[in-house]
């Protein structure tokens, strides 16, 4: 029911009307004072049993791959590139920013499109034992493998809102595009059908090939979490 109350205040753009008061599922934590909402998430698989290799990271967080999915199962579009996984609806992590009073903006698709919308800094907690989580920015965990340099510091990730779903033949979307692909970060804008994006384009996305710095993050499919917070 909660689902399609949010699909309900979507308007004729795709973008969403206020949802101050929505309720928000378990796995989403708004905290107003800190200006943040963190999401339960896993360490993504790099190379998924189905493919042959592995892929340079085009998405910071995304659903993750189901064997045999079955429509309507949260099988991520591009699982096979991104550095963590998590389970919620991509339109419930949009209403709970909404809910810090940001505004989406705009996202980019193709060669010369550039992300608009307010900037939202991004990070990833990893539990440290009983002792507090370290937080990693993605500067720190995403890595070019043949040069060893880190991706761009001047980086910058914009809460952009979800192109609205384009429905495949025979097919029924949801009417919040990310909802249909699962996802929630790209760092190139090779899909609008997600909430954030970066302010990298398409012609970075030809020779910045990144994958993520091995020692910073836990072993595949351990908990961490996703920090997004609205950037001063």
């Amino acid at each position: 029911m909660r689902r399609w109350i949010l699909l309900g205040a979507i308007c004729a753009t795709g973008s969403f009307a206020k949802a101050a008061e929505v309720k928000l599922p378990a796995g989403i934590t708004v905290d107003r004072e800190k200006k943040t909402v963190t999401v339960d998430a896993k360490v993504a698989p790099r190379k998924l049993p189905h493919l042959d290799q592995s892929y340079p990271i085009e998405v910071i967080a995304c659903w993750g791959y189901i064997k045999d999915a079955k429509p309507g199962d949260k099988n991520g579009k591009k699982s096979h590139e991104t550095i963590v996984t998590f389970d919620v609806m991509p339109s419930e992590v949009f209403a709970a920013m909404e809910q810090l009073g940001l505004k989406a903006g705009k996202p980019a698709l193709g060669e010369a499109a550039k992300a608009e919308g307010p900037d939202v800094n991004i990070y990833i907690d990893v539990p440290q034992g009983d002792g507090p989580a370290k937080r990693y920015p993605l500067d720190k965990i995403l890595v070019d493998p043949k040069t060893n340099k880190p991706m761009p510091k001047g980086v910058k990730f914009k809460f952009t809102g979800s192109a609205p779903a384009k429905a495949e033949p025979g097919k029924v979307a949801k009417a919040f595009g990310a909802d249909n692909t699962g996802s929630l970060i790209m760092l190139f804008p090779v899909d609008a059908e997600t909430v954030f994006q970066s302010t990298l384009t398409m012609k970075e996305e030809k020779y910045l090939k990144l994958d993520v710095k091995k020692e910073t993050l836990p072993k595949e499919g351990d908990p961490v979490k996703l920090v997004l917070e609205v950037a001063k």
